[in-house]
Parts: structure tokens; sequence; C-alpha cells
């Protein structure tokens, strides 16, 4: 079984292969670039673990919540790559992606990103059984609605924390809020994630993966 899976949602690039029982990544901070560099990131990277695109078996794409310019590129990429040559996608959450930036814990993890105008996207998860386990919905908050809804005692990581952090460890009792080094999405989360699901047979056609967005009302396309 091969699998290609990309998340774009953030300002990192994360791209993962599956081959031959291997998990390859790469995750490169690309900004701004990133319509210019993942084509070509994708076939580089492919063709350096011994692979045509026409190897692939199923891919894996990040749907946000995050960049909605970067959740447009990277799903019409999947969308593109798939479609063609008839192959199933797994969709995974960005913030489950970053979840798993924690390693088994009893307490609660909380993931917390900058969405901007002062608005957090989060969810809170726990292990089960060494399973990482979603234990509320995607949602949308301000400061003063993350802090009353995450309690007792959790792990927050995010980038929201370059923002918020000294408010949310001063505004939730006993939260362990994590540093930098946890805040960024990686490609291996990515594909672990994305070989569960799909040996769960999680997938469905490129044409039903839809990105979740928690700004309907921005996200609109407006027709004449």
């Amino acid at each position: 079984m091969k699998i290609l899976g990309i998340d774009t949602t953030t300002k990192i690039l994360c791209l993962g292969v599956y081959a031959g029982g291997k998990l390859y990544e790469y995750n490169l901070e690309v900004g701004r670039s990133l319509s210019e560099l993942l084509a070509p990131t994708i076939q580089r990277v492919v063709e350096a673990v011994g692979l045509k695109i026409a190897d692939i078996d199923y891919f894996a794409c990040g749907l946000g919540p995050g960049s909605f310019t970067g959740m447009r590129i990277g799903l019409a990429t999947i969308k593109g790559l798939s479609v063609v040559r008839n192959k199933p996608v797994a969709g995974i959450s960005s913030l489950d992606i970053l979840a798993k930036n924690v390693q088994a814990t009893e307490r609660l993890i909380v993931t917390a990103l900058d969405a901007r105008r002062g608005l957090i996207y989060c969810s809170s998860y726990k292990y089960e059984r060494g399973l990482l386990k979603r234990k509320s919905e995607y949602s949308l908050l301000s400061l003063d609605e993350f802090l009353k809804k995450f309690r007792g005692k959790p792990v927050i990581l995010g980038d929201a924390l370059a923002l918020y952090g000294n408010k949310i460890s001063g505004g939730i009792k006993g939260a362990a809020v994590l540093d930098k080094d946890y805040w960024s999405l990686k490609a291996h989360n990515l594909m672990e994630l994305a070989l569960v699901k799909i040996k769960a047979k999680q997938f469905t056609s490129a044409l039903n993966v839809k990105p979740i967005y928690l700004y309907p009302k921005e996200c609109q396309i407006k027709t004449k």
C-alpha cells in the first residue's frame, strides 16, 4: 500500500509518503509561496523515495480548520491527483494532526490554533487505551469562551499560544502550556492518522471530500 498525504492549512507544508511499510516525511515553512512550491515539492519527494505519482494507491489531505487559501490549494491539488487516477482520499482534521504532538497522557489535550480576528480554532482529546480520541467538536471560540470551555488541568498546544499563552496560563487553573516546539503540524502525524483511516476503510471519492470551514459566512463563494 502506498499513500501520499499533505496538509497545507498552516504556514507549514506537511508532506508524507507511506510505502513498503515505511513512512517518509517532509516539513517545510512555505509562507506565501505555497502555490508555487506545492506541486514541484510533491514531485520531488515522491521521486526521492523511488516512486511515481501513478504508484500511489491512496491520498490523504488535511482539511483544516486553518488558512482558507491553504485549504483550497491543498485540497484542489489532492483532488486533481486522485480524480485523474480514480484513487480514494482520506480527509484528516488539522487539529487532530496537531493533537498527536502530545505523547500519551491521562490529561485532557487541547489544541489551539490562531484563527485571526481574536478567535481560536480548537478541540479537545484524550488517550484511551493508547489511542487518541477527540472529546469535543471542532470550534471557533473567543478567548473568553476558550477559557470557560476547557477545565481540568489540560495540556494545551498550538500557535494561538503565541498570542494568548499568558492569559490562558492564568485563566485555566493547572493548565500545562507547551512551548513552540509543539505548535506545528507534523507530516508523520498526518500519515499515521491517514494509515488508521485507510485500514478502517474511512475514505471516499475526492469529489466528496469537504474542508472544515468554521467561518461559514466568510468562506461562502458568491455567485451572480
